[in-house]
């Protein structure tokens, strides 16, 4: 069982790998617009959960894993190629929703400030308008 340490070693190698690979050397158009958001290799180096994320709204989450899935068998090889480990986990992959909730939260919260923007703009001027009117008495 490897330390803590070095689990987040190769938790980040195999994430930098991986993201590499699917950037230059996959052609899979399902794959194109693929993030790894994290990767989790269990401390027996049976696993490795694999999060991603797309920003490609073409094709559905199922279909990207489906890809991801297919193409589990060359990525295995290219970690193999770059990591020496003694036994290569195998590849998990599961969908990350967090990046599209992130952009769900700061479109409420550009939502929520420009309503209070126009808001705060119309008490602004009747303060002035106000102020106007206490110095003309």
């Amino acid at each position: 069982m490897p330390p803590p340490l070095r689990m987040k070693r190769i938790n980040d190698r195999v994430k930098e790998i991986l993201s590499v690979v699917l950037l230059t050397k996959i052609e899979d158009p399902r794959l194109m617009a693929v993030s790894i958001t994290d990767v989790r290799v269990d401390r027996e180096l049976d696993y490795a959960n694999i999060y991603v994320s797309s920003f490609d709204n073409d094709y559905t989450p199922e279909e990207i894993l489906e890809a991801l899935n297919r193409a589990s068998g060359y990525l295995k090889y290219e970690l193999s190629e770059e990591i020496d480990l003694r036994v290569m986990p195998k590849l998990r992959f599961f969908w990350d929703p967090t990046p599209q909730k992130a952009d769900r939260i700061d479109a409420l919260l550009a939502q929520i400030r420009a309503e209070r923007g126009e808001h705060d703009d119309s008490t602004d001027e009747s303060e002035n308008n106000q102020d106007e009117e206490d110095t003309l008495d």
